[in-house]
């Protein structure tokens, strides 16, 4: 058995293990294997790349929605109570705070369930 680096550079990020029923590698197969090991590196550090560019994404994401709701429940609490849209984020916010609960989750509610809105200030 022979273990290769794989690397970028001068960081080893793994070893790619090499089973034969040789006693040894000349210098040649060593290369090859070596060279085999580089371009499994490059494959991981890629996958690797692609894997956080995506989660990263999804965040991003989850983030604009997560306005997009806040910003519909702020004009449904606001209408449903006549105030502004600023004193209905804090009413939201506080009634979150309140009840222990996530300020997307409250907004959700909020913007969904017409009958919770006039409640808000009520607890």
């Amino acid at each position: 058995m022979h273990a290769f680096p794989l690397r970028l550079r001068t960081d080893v990020i793994g070893a790619m293990g090499v089973f034969g029923t040789g006693a040894h590698l000349d210098a040649a197969d060593a290369q090859i294997m070596q060279a085999l090991a580089d371009v499994a590196a490059i494959g991981l550090l890629q996958e690797r790349t692609v894997h956080h560019n995506e989660v990263l994404t999804e965040q991003l994401q989850g983030a604009l929605n997560n306005r997009i709701i806040i910003e519909q429940a702020k004009g449904a609490v606001a209408q449903a109570n006549n105030v502004s849209v600023d004193v209905a984020f804090e009413l939201i916010r506080a009634y979150a705070r309140r009840t222990r609960r996530r300020l997307s989750d409250v907004a959700l509610h909020m913007a969904t369930d017409a009958t919770s809105r006039a409640d808000i200030t009520r607890d």
